[in-house]
């Protein structure tokens, strides 16, 4: 699995997991929508880790338990 992948798939489980939509992440963290939309169709090919951080701060999670997932694990480029 990539990184793209591995980020792609875990917002996406902590969306459903959440029971959330895109626009309440944007709502939440203030990442815009069309970054959220390119994560999780995996449009981009690199991703800050400030970036990531909102993404975190928008789930009510710090930044290890947001990387505290097996899909972390075993990446490839």
């Amino acid at each position: 699995m990539t990184i793209a992948e591995a980020l792609a798939a875990r917002v996406n489980e902590l969306l459903n997991e959440r029971n959330m939509t895109a626009y309440k992440l944007f709502t939440l963290s203030g990442v815009p929508q069309s970054s959220i939309g390119d994560i999780r169709h995996m449009r981009n090919k690199t991703v800050s880790i400030k970036l990531i951080y909102e993404l975190a701060q928008g789930f009510d999670m710090e930044l290890p338990e947001f990387f505290n997932s097996p899909l972390f694990r075993n990446i490839a480029d």
